[in-house]
């Protein structure tokens, strides 16, 4: 058989990104197309009395105004439908006259250009009545806290709890008990191509949105759902998408691109309508990673086993609640890291605020709840004068191992495995006492070999993570996939048709080599069908690390189907499937007790680097992240995965400060909000793919879009800590915040 995985085949979309051909949602145009502009709310809670759209009309050029009347059914959302697509009076939802946060979206002009668009929002009057603005999680949880949801009973979104063991008889025994509160903040997706999209008509008179997103059947029901039209009349289709991270999964433009769309028909107007977001647009209309409040008590015996964790999480939802319970569930599963420990207590709660609502971004809730674990674990190995590897592999999950919420961590547990790959790799060596790290292995850090300037301070820190493969908490996670196989006494050409996002990520490459691997053919040979709801079913999201394992196991068994017809003769063989992995189950209310997920995938990280304690500035020198994927089905993609991972983390954990004051957004825009470029990238960046097989898995492989990014954070103050000897319970680690924590400001 041929064996199309496992090495690094071309990327199937990298000439026509390189040359500039391939096409993202900006670039289609048409000669009768017209524009579309939105109003946003521009303040962060508010009542609109009152809009007057009459002035905007009477523009030359202006063809439609949409307001919230205007909506059949102004509401939607990813897991609950609590946000109005346009707000304003005369909407058929309670309360949907409520902007929440700035980037509401109040109202949207169609036009022959932008320039008349733009000019007619400004032509628009409304009246707002301001409301309190609740901007701090912890006060959103006040009894007397406004509501920001009327027809609500309180301000939580969702809480979890989790009850294993008797904590409190645990800490009474142990020997070292450490309790910290830690802060994750809130961070911008930054992804190259800001929201933009362009809807029409199609030939068979469907709705035909073309967008980038990270699931094209949830968008596609999203929007019939809000335009009260049957699905079959919504057509979704993603071109090239530039850049996701969790982002794209919930609504920016969809659902008012069609509803234009919809509207203009209905006055005898058959033109596609086109809209592009400004970077600033993209920034406050758009959803951030949660911000989080982690207080955690935990406790160790002098033998260095960890007996019992006690955690409480708030986290801010924002204004509404897009992926919130899902990230929330994350976070409440992975606050006590990768540990087994036998006495676990967990109070989570995600709360509404009238800051920019909180999404799904990469890592889903794991990059805050790791942040809190690793960092005990740090503190726990310090107090008790142990190597902080040591500490970890005397406690970390292994086969058969317990969870917090009572039962065993699927089969294929790797942790061990990954962090002792890291640990080697970056000069632990494991002895009769246990793991260590001689004095003399910093010879293995770039330019480390003699010492450096009195100011500069260097140091090292370890840190790992594992998450969720798939969806989780009882959701019934599937993925469809079909096969169409052509030729005559052999296999000339085969059709893959599959709905899975390609964002950037090289899923389409991925997709291509597992099929032609299954069918024994080249991967050349291999067309694909990708992305249109039209020829496609549903596949599920480019969300939780998913793709690779499931549409592995969707086209495995599709191919399979088609080989049996073209075996019995069938010209051309058409074989479909749909891969149902095992069944998961919710938090039970009271003890949390669950089988949340059907696999994991594993992480362990060591970085190196310096910090100027002149200027506050942290270099990282060195970095090392450890992954194992079970099997790397194009390991060029999966060490880009990596390093992609590992520098956005860094950004979240160094570079990028996303201020919000009292509901507005204080960096709207680049040269205020700064992500990572080409300088801060490490000197040193090894990725180690290891391929410890999953037993679910496609040929073994694990999903790893997120693990990457997981424990960069804790391993960062790890090192910070080992430089400086200060402890940072927040972050971003700008030179401001190092400075003020090493008491030079």
């Amino acid at each position: 058989m041929t064996r199309a995985i496992g090495s690094a085949h071309p990327r199937v979309d990298a000439r026509e990104k390189v040359t500039g051909q391939a096409l993202y949602p900006g670039d289609f145009h048409y000669p009768d197309q017209l524009h579309m502009k939105i109003l946003f709310a521009g303040r962060p809670h508010a009542r609109i009395r009152r809009i007057d759209t009459s002035r905007a009309e009477a523009l030359p050029g202006v063809h439609l105004v949409l307001t919230a009347k205007d909506v059949p059914n102004n509401e939607y959302g990813l897991i609950m439908p609590d946000q109005p697509v346009l707000c304003g009076p005369g909407s058929n939802k309670p309360y949907a006259d409520r902007v929440r946060f700035i980037g509401d979206q109040v109202a949207a002009v169609v036009a022959e250009t932008e320039d008349i668009a733009a000019r007619a929002l400004d032509l628009i009057e409304v009246e707002y009545e301001d409301l309190p603005v609740v901007d701090d999680p912890e006060a959103a949880l006040a009894p007397d806290a406004p509501r920001l949801h009327p027809d609500k009973d309180s301000n939580v979104i969702v809480a979890y709890r989790i009850r294993k063991g008797d904590v409190d008889a645990a800490f009474a025994q142990a020997d070292v008990i450490v309790e910290r509160e830690y802060r994750t903040p809130p961070q911008e997706h930054a992804y190259l191509q800001p929201e933009a999209g362009v809807a029409y008509l199609d030939s068979e008179g469907r709705i035909t949105v073309v967008v980038a997103g990270q699931w094209a059947h949830e968008d596609q029901e999203q929007i019939a759902h809000a335009l009260n039209l049957p699905k079959e009349r919504v057509r979704v289709i993603y071109p090239a998408i530039g850049g996701a991270f969790g982002g794209r999964e919930d609504m920016s433009v969809q659902i008012v691109l069609a509803l234009a769309v919809m509207k203009l028909a209905e006055k005898g107007i058959h033109r596609p309508v086109k809209i592009v977001w400004s970077r600033e647009e993209s920034i406050i209309g758009h959803a951030k990673r949660h911000p989080y409040i982690i207080r955690a008590k935990w406790g160790a015996t002098k033998e260095g086993k960890i007996i019992a964790a006690k955690v409480d999480i708030i986290a801010d939802g924002g204004a509404y609640a897009y992926t919130s319970t899902k990230v929330l569930g994350n976070a409440t599963l992975l606050c006590t890291g990768a540990y087994e420990i036998p006495n676990v207590w967990v109070d989570s709660r995600v709360v509404y605020t009238n800051n920019l609502p909180s999404a799904a971004f990469r890592g889903f809730g794991g990059p805050q709840a790791i942040f809190a674990a690793e960092s005990q674990v740090n503190h726990l190995a310090e107090a008790l004068g142990m190597d902080p590897v040591e500490l970890r592999m005397r406690n970390v999950l292994r086969e058969g191992s317990l969870m917090s919420v009572g039962t065993p961590v699927p089969e294929g547990v790797s942790m061990a495995e990954t962090l002792a790959a890291a640990a080697r790799a970056a000069g632990w060596v494991e002895t009769d006492q246990g793991w260590q790290r001689p004095p003399d292995a910093d010879r293995l850090w770039p330019g480390w070999e003699s010492p450096p300037e009195p100011h500069i301070k260097r140091g090292l820190g370890v840190a790992i993570g594992f998450k969720n493969v798939g969806f989780s908490f009882g959701y019934p996670e599937n993925s469809w996939a079909k096969i169409e196989l052509y030729g005559g006494a052999e296999i000339e050409r085969a059709v893959l048709y599959y709905a899975g996002a390609e964002v950037g990520q090289g899923h389409h490459t991925a997709i291509r080599q597992m099929a032609a691997e299954a069918l024994g053919l080249d991967p050349e040979q291999v067309d694909l069908v990708v992305s249109d709801t039209a020829s496609t079913e549903n596949s599920g999201s480019a969300s939780a690390s998913r793709l690779t394992f499931m549409s592995g196991n969707a086209i495995r068994g599709a191919a399979r189907a088609a080989l049996e017809k073209w075996r019995a003769e069938e010209r051309p063989a058409v074989g479909e499937y749909v891969y149902r992995p095992p069944s998961t189950t919710p938090y039970d209310p009271e003890t949390g007790h669950s089988k949340p997920n059907f696999a994991y995938g594993y992480v362990a990280q060591v970085v190196a680097l310096e910090v100027d304690t002149e200027t506050g500035h942290i270099r990282v020198v060195d970095f090392i992240s450890a992954n194992d994927v079970g099997k790397a089905i194009n390991p060029a993609q999966v060490e880009g995965q990596i390093e992609g991972g590992v520098v956005q983390a860094l950004g979240y954990t160094i570079v990028e400060h996303f201020v919000q004051q009292g509901g507005r957004v204080l960096t709207d825009r680049l040269s205020t909000y700064l992500i990572p470029t080409a300088v801060d990238v490490p000197d040193r960046l090894r990725p180690l793919v290891l391929e410890f097989a999953d037993p679910l898995g496609p040929w073994g492989a694990r999903g790893m879009g997120e693990m990457p990014y997981l424990p960069v954070a804790p391993a960062v103050t790890h090192a910070v800590r080992n430089a400086t000897g200060v402890w940072f319970y927040d972050f971003p680690l700008t030179p401001e915040r190092v400075l003020r924590g090493l008491g030079r400001l």
